[in-house]
Parts: C-alpha cells; structure tokens; sequence
C-alpha cells in the first residue's frame, strides 16, 4: 500500500494530481499532464512570462512542449499493476467544502487559504508555500470561500486597514483618496479593541447567567415556602372549622377553595417567571458560545465582517436580582379563622367577608418600581440639579451658567491634561452620580446634540466607539437634530416618530433600571422608554455638534 501510494504521488501531474496523461517535462525538471500545463500558460501568456507551478522558475520565451515517452511508458506499466488513478473520494471538494484553486478536473478540498495570494490550496498544492523562500511571508488561515471579500473592490488590495470614521475595511490606496484625512488602524489593532469589548460583552452575559441562576434558586425556595404556608393554613383552617360544624359547615368547604385558589395562583406566578429566567439563561449561553467562538478568529478581516452582524444579546425584562417582599402567606387566614371559631355566631356575620379578604390579600410580590409620573407636578418631585464637569470636557468646548451650559467653540479651549477628559469626541459629563429617581431638561439651540447618560467608567481617550454616546454597552444617548430624534445604545439606532421641540426631559428610575425620554414643550410627549439594569450609578451627558450649545435648566 506505501508503495503503491509513493508511485502514484511520484507519476501524478502536480496541477490536476491525477496520473499524468500525455507528461511533459519543463526544463526545471517537474513533469506535468500535457494539457493542464498548456491550460496553466494560456492564463500566463498576457504576462508574457511562463513560470513552474511548482517551483515557479520564469521562462521566456513560452516552451515548446514535447510527450516524454518513457515517462508516459512508465505510467502505462504502472497502471497495469493496479496503481490507483485518483484520491479516496473523501479527498475530493464537497458543496460545502473549499475546493483547491490549482486543481482542474475534479478539485481536491483546499487545507488552507492564503491572503497573500487570495486563493485556496489543498496538501499537494500548498507545498511550495512551505519548500519556498519567496511564500514564507505570505500568511495562511484556514480555508475560506469569501476570499474576495478580503480584496477591495476598487483597487484590489488586501483590506488591511480599518476606517474608523467610516466603521468599514480599507485597503492602504484607499487611505490616498476617498479615505484620506480619516482616522484609520491597522485591522489587527481594530480587532484588538474590538476583542476588548467581546471580552467585556462576554463576561457580562457570564454575570447575567449567575445572576439568573441565583434568581432561579430564591424562587424555588420561595414556593417552596408558599406551598408549606398553604399546607399548613388549610390543615389549620380545617381543624378549627371542625369544632364549628354545626354553624360553618357551609363555609369550610368555601375557605379551603379560595385558599387552594390563591396557593395555585402564587405557585403559577412564581414558575411562569422561572420559565422565563430559564430561557434566558439558556439564550445567554447560547450567545457566550458564540462570541466564544468569535473570538478565536485568526482571520483578522473574517472577524470585522462578522462582527457587527451578530445581533446584540436582547436586554432582559425582569430584574438582575429577585427580591421576594416577606409576608406571612397564609397564615393570617388562620388567625381569622380562630376568631370566627371565638366569637361564634355574633362574629359570624361580620367574619364571613373578613376571611375572603385574608386569603385574596396573600400576595407575595416580585419587587417592582413605582409608577412613572404622569404630571408635571409628578415630575418635579424628582428633579435634580445638574452641573457640568469641567475636568471631562473636550477642549472644544466651554461651560458657563455655572457649569450648566455647554457650548462649541471654534478653537480649542486652555483646559489642564485630565484622565477624565473627552479626547476624541465633543462630550461632557456631569459632576453628579444619579442613583434612585431623577428628572431633569436639556434645553438645545436647534445644532446637532446627543443628550446622554453613560457609566463613569465610559472611555475617554482617543475617537473608538467605546467612547461615543449611544454606540456601546456603557451609554444611551437621544439624538437631537432639527428634523427629527432618534435613540441608541450599543450602536443599536430607533428613529423616533414626534414633533421636534428645543427642550428635552429625562427621567431616570435607577432601581427599576426605567430610562424615559420627553419632548418638553407645551405639553410632555414621551419620545423613548428605556427598561434594562442598570449595574453601576450614572453620569448626565451630552454630546456637542458644531455650533450646538446645551443647558441643564430648570424642569418646566
């Protein structure tokens, strides 16, 4: 089997890697099927310049081909032996598989792809790569179909530089023209950053999945004390009943009833939410797994093409943490029924009601939010004042009104060097961190401005997306602009459908994680609601457009 194996590797042509039909040998001593290397010049002949597929030595001008008859007698005798013509098929390109650019009749599965080259190639092929000193720098990755993906289409360059202005792969001529003046990195350090922030992505979902699993746990055991407080009251309730069978008889049954009733009700509340935290964790980890493998990407372009098409874990309806408010469950119902059986028939008549209303009122809750306010006056037993920052703000700016007004300037600013401070973007942030509920209105002069919240720990330095308002995990921002509003978070973008007004409210319940934005004028039109978790406290914000100014006023 070795041998016969080493014969037909040594006699096969190196292009289509079957025997070799009618060989011809070139001068450099490789032996090819007469008409794959005829197919192979007839691509080269506009280059002018023939070259070995295997060893790639240049010929000029294009050979005279002739049969090498021993060659061709030793294949006829080989086959006569029982030499196998072809590969196992399992070594043949499938549908789905990437098939070897080089092969020609039927292709053998690629091994690998090279960027360099732009195609793909299987073991036989792919030899020179690794024999030659002329490929040891081009760079191979995994066999890819999408191959010209990774070229521009204009200058058909590799793409190897990101544009962050734009947020798309560039080749280097791109940069000489309708990229120029952008601010572009190379596509390794994008997906450096862009690895941060999976990794960062990552370890939130893997919180979010403890979290849930913690949940789930405190609501198990809660109905578990649910259903032995209802045990109990029941066998209670029948015990004290008993010694009054003669008067309730008709009511012994009744109370058993509506206490089975709300025991069934409470029990179904609890582990329908249970369901649903179960499924979320389940989605979680299906989204961890696939930002898990994401991340081992070693295709640096792959990557950034894959990226921004994987959808945003969708942000949970329940609160990060169950919180059961304690009750006595049941139990007050047998404290009615005790004084039902003490007073007899002169408490009958007024008990009867009375024992109804202990078992409806058996209510263990999920710890929810108060109302959102729905007036004015509502809205202003929450307002806060709200100052600026001056150590966070970009040095195009400048601040007045007491720090409350934030206005673009047409030349940079004498601001000390701050870590606080916005580098790259027109931002700044407030000196107050917001906690429970607050209200408070952005007064805008018709310019372009983002009014924000965002966690203290939002990046500063330099012009990424980890630094601008709206486009990651770390802040939501409302667009404001003279035709229209629109909201964002984690690059996600809803346009808004409402009249634009000057005047912005915000409204934040921090503990209930509920983000409400208004159009403030004569009356209050609710633009955007906003119900996530909130983990950290947060910072007011806002984002200055060219000749924009903004002020932190007094709620109307």
């Amino acid at each position: 089997m070795e041998q016969n194996q080493l014969d037909r590797e040594t006699f096969s042509c190196l292009i289509c890697l079957d025997l070799l039909k009618d060989p011809v040998t070139t001068s450099c001593g490789h032996s090819y099927c007469m008409n794959c290397i005829k197919k192979h010049w007839d691509e080269e002949d506009q280059k002018r310049i023939h070259s070995c597929p295997q060893c790639r030595e240049r010929f000029i001008p294009r050979p005279v081909l002739k049969k090498n008859t021993m060659l061709a007698a030793l294949v006829e005798q080989l086959k006569k032996t029982g030499l196998q013509a072809a590969p196992a098929d399992h070594c043949y390109a499938g549908h789905e598989d990437v098939a070897c650019d080089f092969c020609t009749g039927r292709k053998l599965k690629a091994i690998k792809s090279c960027l360099v080259c732009l195609a793909s190639y299987c073991e036989k092929h792919l030899q020179p790569h690794y024999d030659s000193a002329a490929f040891k720098k081009h760079k191979l990755v995994e066999p890819s179909k999408n191959l010209q993906e990774k070229i521009c289409s204009k200058h058909d360059k590799l793409l190897e530089i990101f544009c962050r202005t734009d947020q798309k792969c560039i080749c280097y001529l791109c940069t000489m023209d309708e990229h120029k003046g952008h601010i572009t990195v190379s596509a390794a350090t994008e997906e450096t950053e862009r690895q941060r922030e999976l990794d960062e992505r990552r370890g939130n979902i893997q919180q979010r999945i403890q979290d849930r699993e913690k949940d789930v746990k405190l609501l198990q055991q809660e109905v578990e004390a649910i259903n032995h407080s209802a045990d109990k009251a029941v066998e209670d309730s029948e015990k004290i009943i008993t010694e009054l069978i003669c008067l309730l008889q008709k009511r012994s049954s009744g109370v058993k009833q509506q206490i089975r009733s709300q025991q069934e009700t409470q029990v179904s509340r609890f582990k329908d939410v249970q369901e649903k935290l179960e499924q979320e964790i389940t989605e979680l980890k299906r989204k961890y797994t696939e930002l898990e493998q994401l991340s081992h990407t070693e295709d640096h372009s792959q990557f950034l093409l894959n990226y921004p098409s994987l959808p945003a874990p969708r942000e949970s309806t329940h609160s990060s943490s169950i919180n059961i408010r304690p009750l006595r469950h049941f139990e007050d119902v047998t404290a009615a029924v005790s004084e039902l059986r003490d007073k007899l028939q002169d408490v009958l008549r007024d008990s009867r009601t009375n024992i109804s209303l202990m078992v409806t009122e058996v209510d263990v809750l999920l710890a929810e939010p108060g109302p959102e306010p729905k007036s004015r006056a509502g809205f202003l037993r929450y307002s806060c004042e709200i100052t600026l920052d001056p150590n966070t703000a970009n040095t195009w700016l400048t601040l007045s009104e007491g720090n409350r007004k934030v206005t673009w300037m047409n030349q940079r600013q004498s601001y000390f060097s701050h870590p606080d401070r916005f580098t790259g973007y027109y931002q700044v942030l407030s000196r107050e961190s917001l906690t429970g509920r607050c209200y408070w209105e952005v007064e805008w002069n018709w310019k372009k401005v983002y009014v924000a919240v965002a966690y203290k720990n939002i990046s500063r330095t330099g012009s990424g997306i980890g630094c601008l308002f709206g486009y990651n995990d770390k802040s939501w921002a409302l667009i404001c602009s003279q035709n229209s509003f629109s909201f964002g978070h984690n690059s996600i973008w809803t346009p808004i459908s409402a009249p634009v007004s000057s005047r912005v409210g915000v409204y934040l319940d921090h503990r209930a994680g509920i983000l409400s934005f208004y159009s403030v004028s004569e009356t209050r039109t609710l633009l955007h609601r906003v119900q996530t978790t909130f983990t950290e406290p947060l910072l007011a914000g806002v984002f200055i457009g060219y000749g924009a100014s903004a002020e932190f006023c007094k709620p109307k």
